[in-house]
């Protein structure tokens, strides 16, 4: 089965909800399975800096996540991923969240 290839260009509609990380997440040791599981280009990124734990923590791109949920779903069986079963978060560190919660963060984000 080949790879789905990813989605780079801008996003046809404001989605309900988004994907927002919480302070639980822990970089999965610094290879985040959410990161891979994500249809959308450079959408999911691992983040280090000196002050969260030493694997780093993931930044979810509001202008780019799409609310398709494939980061909390089952992963699939894609090529060289065959044993991949990750259903959810391992530490609930990633909310959908209405993107209209999301909004009142970020601003009146584009689409």
């Amino acid at each position: 089965m080949a790879a789905k290839p990813q989605q780079t260009g801008r996003r046809k509609k404001k989605p309900a909800q988004m994907a927002v990380i919480t302070d639980c997440c822990t970089g999965c040791a610094g290879s985040p399975v959410c990161q891979t599981l994500c249809p959308v280009e450079n959408c999911m990124q691992l983040i280090h800096d000196d002050q969260s734990n030493p694997f780093g923590y993931i930044w979810v791109d509001p202008l780019k996540c799409i609310g398709c949920k494939q980061c909390i779903s089952q992963g699939p069986n894609r090529e060289g991923m065959e044993s991949l079963y990750l259903i959810g978060c391992p530490w609930d560190a990633i909310q959908m969240t209405p993107t209209d919660q999301v909004e009142k963060a970020y601003g009146t984000l584009e689409y």
